[in-house]
């Protein structure tokens, strides 16, 4: 890893101090009697994945904290929209029953029937304390979730939970004799639909014996005021600050994850078998058969990949596009290893909402030094030098993610959702991209240029050789197709937690596991990629280039089809057009990118292998 690796590293490590406390923020320490501001977040389902503001429902207001805490690129760009919260009187070891948020509320026709649209997408509310999200305990598998109902459903009615019992645990801080500074250590709740009795404007059903069980759901139906209320409670826990998160982190699944890993080895292993065979035996004799002919006329009796000497580095078509391709996908693989590998650290936790997002797109702006690189040392090989390529490595493949990203924030917007990215936000982004991004990209294609251009091992005919005609199974649509199989195999398990934490809404935290499949998926595409173009130019096919890049590039195909699956098998409910097409928009940009990389990795692979191996032969 070169300085300018580390310098990135160092930069966006920086991005924030909690950074450097595990699991992602410092821990703050409160007194007897302190006041807790408590937060809310936006309102979201699994079934629409359209987050609302939580005060686009006519809840109560604060009176006392109105100001918000500030969202960063990634919270913003994923639909947070984090504001001061109504529950004000949260005071450290302070216990209440019950206690009236505001005024009896009478809701209109209107905001009914938007509650009950929004109970029946089964809509989940979400609140924040000390960084912590509010989490249900699920006393049937003995879990926690994040955020609590807005209501639920009795025969055809609607209620609302308008009740919230809180339970807050706390950890004695024990620095020295006397001490009384607490930690926050659990933030949950049990939400409760409850009808409270009124009488002159004032709820008499709220107080010292409140029992929430034994009182009405509060209907939707209703002209009745509703009456918004909470309780909490504190209690003593012996749990560790630093283990706080682990409640939300069901850590049930670790066997599946460790069978996803002996999944993707075994595959890993398979294909090594395969190219040792081919390396070690076939090709080393064909080598040495290949240097013994002294005449050239014995070369005419020969048939294999020596015969294309002359035609396999001649340069491809469209061979600009490949470059661009080929330099974004390098820069995207550079990305996903640096942010692999800061998750890893423990920069990127959970408690840092939307550091992984941010990281990601400023983890690939600052790669883009290696994207322009690449693609200037081939196009130079190729015997050109184009700053319209370095133009295109910088905007075609962003281009298109940030096209796609904009027809569906069209959508978004028009639901009137907080996952439509402000304008300010999509200003930043573009500010970003064209000022720092492109910026790199033509800064690495100077660097590539200024390189002395790679010779190919052989010389170059002037006209081309024919390429006979190839069997079924060497046809270029059924190699490809074939090729992105065993990528996709070795990734596919862990795919499903991946697609599990996107759509069903939880957090994903097994990074080691994930590096080590990605080390795994980029070994598999390189032998994929090799075994594929061995047997192509054993057929005189010289026409390696593409193909390469689409052998290992076809499994981000199948990474679409799987998403298919996924939509119709998984307990997802999404009826809206808009939450349909998020979904499908998303997984076909996903699926896209995943091309990029995985082509990008067939390409290097089969490069340096086509070098070598003609490289190894004497041509005259």
């Amino acid at each position: 890893m070169n300085f300018y690796s580390v310098f990135v590293l160092l930069c966006v490590a920086s991005i924030s101090e909690a950074g450097w406390y595990l699991p992602g923020a410092k821990p703050k320490e409160y007194e007897n009697g302190q006041e807790v501001q408590m937060y809310v977040n936006s309102m979201s389902s699994i079934n629409t994945h359209l987050p609302f503001d939580y005060y686009s429902l006519p809840f109560c207001k604060p009176k006392r904290n109105t100001k918000g805490e500030r969202e960063n690129l990634g919270e913003i760009l994923m639909g947070d929209r984090i504001k001061a919260s109504p529950y004000e009187d949260i005071n450290v070891g302070s216990d209440f029953q019950c206690k009236v948020v505001c005024d009896p509320k009478t809701l209109t026709p209107k905001e009914v029937k938007r509650f009950e649209q929004l109970i029946g997408e089964e809509y989940v509310m979400q609140l924040i304390l000390d960084g912590l999200p509010v989490a249900v305990r699920n006393i049937d598998q003995n879990t926690f979730s994040i955020g609590f109902p807005l209501g639920g459903k009795e025969g055809k009615q609607s209620y609302i939970n308008n009740h919230l019992q809180f339970t807050i645990k706390y950890h004695k801080v024990r620095a020295f004799e006397g001490s009384s500074a607490k930690r926050i250590v659990a933030f949950t709740v049990r939400p409760y639909s409850v009808k409270h009795g009124i009488d002159g404007g004032a709820a008499t059903t709220c107080g010292e014996n409140f029992d929430p069980v034994n009182l009405q759901l509060q209907y939707t139906g209703t002209t009745d005021p509703i009456v918004w209320s909470y309780g909490v409670k504190w209690e003593e826990s012996e749990e560790k600050w630093a283990a706080r998160w682990d409640i939300y982190l069901n850590i049930a699944d670790t066997e599946i994850h460790w069978f996803s890993i002996i999944n993707s080895v075994m595959i890993a292993f398979f294909l090594s078998g395969i190219l040792a065979a081919i390396m070690l035996r076939t090709l080393l004799r064909d080598i040495a058969r290949y240097n013994a002919i002294e005449d050239a006329d014995d070369l005419h009796d020969e048939i294999g990949w020596k015969l294309v000497h002359a035609d396999v580095f001649r340069p491809p078509q469209h061979k600009g596009l490949l470059a661009c391709y080929v330099g974004t996908g390098v820069q995207l693989l550079g990305m996903c290893f640096t942010v692999l590998i800061m998750a890893c650290l423990g920069f990127l936790s959970p408690a840092n909402g939307g550091m992984l997002f941010t990281s990601i797109l400023l983890f690939f702006v600052f790669l883009g030094i290696y994207g322009g690189y690449t693609s200037a040392r081939l196009m130079k090989m190729w015997g050109e030098t184009s700053w319209w390529n370095a133009f295109q490595t910088a905007t075609v493949v962003p281009g298109t993610v940030f096209a796609a990203f904009f027809i569906i924030n069209l959508f978004v917007w028009r639901e009137e959702s907080t996952g439509a990215v402000p304008f300010n936000a999509m200003i930043a982004v573009i500010a970003i991209w064209f000022f720092i991004s492109v910026p790199q990209v033509f800064l690495g294609a100077v660097l590539g240029y200024k390189k002395e251009a790679l010779k190919p091992p052989a010389r170059i005919n002037q006209i081309a050789k024919f390429v006979p005609e190839q069997r079924w199974y060497l046809q270029p649509w059924f190699t490809i197709m074939c090729g992105g199989v065993l990528p996709f195999g070795a990734v596919f398990i862990e795919l499903f937690f991946i697609l599990t934490s996107i759509w069903m809404h939880r957090i994903y935290y097994v990074f080691g596991f994930l590096l080590l499949v990605f080390i795994i998926l980029c070994v598999t595409c390189a032998e994929i990629t090799i075994v594929m173009c061995y047997f192509q130019l054993c057929a005189e096919d010289y026409h390696w280039w593409w193909r390469s890049f689409f052998t290992s590039g076809s499994s981000g195909f199948y990474v679409f089809l799987y998403s298919i699956f996924y939509f119709f098998t998984s307990s997802l409910k999404m009826t809206r057009f808009t939450a349909v097409l998020l979904f499908f928009g998303y997984m076909a940009v996903i699926s896209y990118i995943f091309f990029v990389i995985t082509g990008a990795i067939g390409f290097v692979a089969c490069f340096w292998f086509v070098r070598k191996i003609y490289s190894s032969i004497h041509v005259d």
